[in-house]
């Protein structure tokens, strides 16, 4: 395509990126940096026959006002809201660092800084969920590409549930199935032989439920693509790999897997992004006290009386530069094939 036809045809779509990403990272960028102005207090005099004169500290509303109209963005704080305790906690990790007695009291009161803690499940939740799903999802598109043809919009149905229900829905749907009077915290129960045995008061069970959920929700995305690349599989490659006589598993590993590799980075890259950016599971089983996510601290911090905007903009950019991370070694190496290729 030629570089002018090319301009033209992408112009639209990058305006629109420009107009509805860009700005708003601007924007919570800009916000991150400014904090909401305090309010000015006065102190106000009141004298009675009886009583006598006493004083009461108000809020002066004009002045408070006069302040936010002089300066609309707020007090520029600089990257004072990135290091407080509430997010990157410099100072604290500083002082742990300087008092732990050893690795491992490091690592657990660090644990109990609230940002770490939700970054340390949000990790563990990418990191173990993003493969599953990707094996998960290739298994199933296995399977149902292997079964007899009338067979197979049936078993797509079936598998497409998951990902049709609404994630929140979803998670709802798991929390009771695992809640001491579900089925499956019944089951837990019986199995461990602990009838006090709550899904509610373990942390670890949580974890592990939480990351069920995501693999659950997410495996049938993988499997329509991975669905979708088996039925551009050249059948000559698979042909020539039975008549040299490999096994099943050898024609996968051999022929299915680079043959679906693009498909592969894909779907890790869609996983990474969705799944650092957890959320809706840690609402629906009411997990916050046992796993937070770096979403959950931005809604929290969003919602109540008391909004917070400074902080969640700062979670939010912390969550933007995480993601780009992560995405940063599956790029390049997209990025490598394909010059590989030109």
């Amino acid at each position: 395509m030629k570089h002018a036809t090319f301009f033209w045809f992408f112009l639209p779509t990058g305006l629109a990126m420009l107009f509805f990403i860009g700005f708003s990272m601007v924007s919570v960028l800009t916000q991150s940096i400014f904090a909401p102005h305090e309010a000015v207090l006065k102190e106000v005099e009141t004298c009675t026959p009886l009583v006598g004169c006493t004083t009461e500290t108000t809020v002066d509303h004009a002045a408070t006002a006069e302040k936010r109209a002089a300066q609309p963005l707020g007090r520029f704080v600089g990257l004072d809201i990135y290091f407080d305790r509430g997010h990157l906690a410099v100072q604290e990790v500083a002082e742990i660092w300087a008092t732990a007695s050893g690795g491992g009291d490091f690592w657990d009161r660090l644990y109990n800084l609230p940002f770490y803690r939700a970054m340390a499940f949000t990790l563990v939740f990418t990191f173990v969920v993003t493969p599953f799903v990707i094996l998960l999802g290739l298994m199933i598109a296995l399977a149902v590409n292997a079964l007899h043809a009338r067979l197979r919009g049936l078993m797509i149905f079936f598998s497409l549930l998951p990902f049709v229900v609404t994630p929140l829905i979803g998670g709802l749907v798991l929390f009771w199935m695992f809640d001491s009077r579900g089925i499956l915290g019944s089951a837990l129960q019986y199995l461990a032989g602990d009838p006090d045995l709550s899904l509610k008061a373990s942390t670890s069970l949580m974890w592990i439920s939480i990351i069920i959920w995501g693999i659950w929700h997410a495996a049938p995305f993988a499997f329509v693509i991975f669905y979708a690349g088996l039925q551009t599989l050249p059948q000559d490659q698979i042909e020539a790999a039975r008549i040299d006589g490999a096994s099943r598993w050898q024609q996968v590993r051999y022929v299915v897997v680079p043959h679906l590799m693009p498909l592969v980075t894909f779907v890790a890259l869609i996983q990474l992004m969705d799944n650092f950016r957890v959320f809706e599971p840690v609402v629906a089983f009411n997990a916050s006290a046992h796993a937070n996510t770096l979403s959950w601290f931005i809604y929290n911090d969003l919602s109540g009386e008391t909004r917070q905007l400074s902080s969640a903009s700062a979670t939010s950019v912390m969550t933007i530069i995480g993601v780009a991370i992560l995405l940063a070694p599956v790029l390049v190496r997209s990025w490598r094939d394909f010059k590989g290729k030109v």
